[in-house]
């Protein structure tokens, strides 16, 4: 008789098994796409507590596990000032999926809650650099980060909408001020519905948003993010794979067409080579 499978046996197998198509295919189409881990990184991935960053947490142990690709792996939770009931479910969800964390204390709430000036974007900021000095202290080359398709897409939206530009989150990046590291997203390619649905079917319960700042608000409003995402959500009834052409589009930029485009912080016009054109000149 096969023995009963303990939880976070199941939640493993269900990554491999039940949603292999959702999750475990497209993380390695990510992986393997965007070169995201090589022979002899050491990877600190950044757990939050929320459902993105745990699924992270487990689809790196489980390509650890398999990989041919010899690498090394941690798992950091930065507390930034979490009241104790979040702190203890990041705990008590670690425990119960078998992933060795390593936390560590900073005052981060109590400076962005303190400032005038934006506390989200201060907060953020303050995350990655503490993220980063944790990790290389650990002798890391790499952070990992739970963003995914849906973030990657709503970042384009929002970008051309409120930001009058045309950008998103890249699949890995080096850091400016912390040489020799790099961050990677290994959930890249997985939709933010099927994070959902591996969830709900393990009655896994995680952090939402535990930021004091949204707490004390008397503003109920939506953000920018909320409001993007609900557009897709609308678009999608009459176009299912709307999500799917966003993604695809950030892939296939066309420059020949664009009146303008920035690189490595310089701006350029197409007028620059134009005249270059006209020789092979197609009607557009």
């Amino acid at each position: 008789m096969a023995r009963e499978l303990q939880p976070y046996e199941q939640i493993e197998r269900s990554l491999i098994k039940k949603y292999r198509k959702q999750l475990w295919n497209p993380f390695i189409a990510a992986v393997k796409r965007y070169e995201l881990v090589k022979e002899g990184d050491r990877i600190a991935v950044c757990i939050s507590g929320g459902k993105d960053s745990m699924l992270l947490a487990k689809l790196m142990q489980e390509l650890h596990r398999h990989s041919e690709v010899p690498f090394e792996l941690s798992f950091l939770v930065m507390d930034p000032g979490y009241a104790p009931a979040n702190r203890q479910k990041i705990l008590d969800n670690a425990e119960r999926m078998h992933i060795p964390i390593h936390v560590f204390e900073t005052d981060i709430f109590t400076v962005a809650y303190e400032t005038d000036r934006n506390p989200c974007y201060l907060c953020a900021r303050m995350r990655r650099g503490h993220l980063y000095k944790q990790a290389q202290a650990l002798g890391c080359n790499k952070i990992a980060l739970g963003h995914h398709l849906n973030d990657v897409i709503e970042t384009a939206v929002m970008s051309m909408f409120y930001g009058a530009q045309l950008q998103t989150m890249p699949p890995k990046l080096h850091s400016r001020n912390f040489p020799g590291m790099e961050l990677i997203r290994p959930l890249y390619c997985i939709k933010e519905a099927d994070i959902i649905a591996w969830a709900r079917y393990h009655g896994l319960s995680f952090l939402q948003c535990a930021c004091r700042l949204t707490a004390r608000s008397d503003e109920p409003g939506v953000s920018k993010r909320q409001e993007v995402k609900q557009l897709i959500a609308v678009l999608k009834k009459e176009t299912p794979n709307i999500e799917d052409n966003i993604f695809s589009s950030l892939h296939a930029v066309c420059l020949d067409t664009m009146p303008g485009y920035r690189a490595r912080g310089v701006d350029h016009s197409f007028l620059e080579n134009y005249a270059e054109r006209e020789r092979t000149a197609e009607e557009i």
